[in-house]
């Protein structure tokens, strides 16, 4: 069976990936990922799928979608 990227489309990757690396700041593991590289990091230190890593995303998302309304609108 073949994983399939549910965010393919949505965003652009590169999108995707500034958003991975300003929450990875944000809980203070940047530094040790570029070290080590993603690949070695535990689950418990960025979270489980969905977990902190995923759902930080989701609300640094959020919140530049609302930065970026409050923006337009002014």
């Amino acid at each position: 069976m073949s994983h399939r990227n549910r965010n393919s489309g949505i965003l652009p990757e590169s999108v995707l990936e500034q958003f991975k690396w300003e929450v990875a700041d944000e809980l203070g593991i940047s530094s040790k990922i570029k070290s080590q590289g993603w690949e070695n990091m535990t689950s418990r230190e960025c979270g489980h799928v969905g977990g902190r890593i995923g759902g930080s995303m989701v609300k640094t998302m959020i919140r530049r979608a609302k930065e970026s309304l409050n923006e337009t609108s002014l």
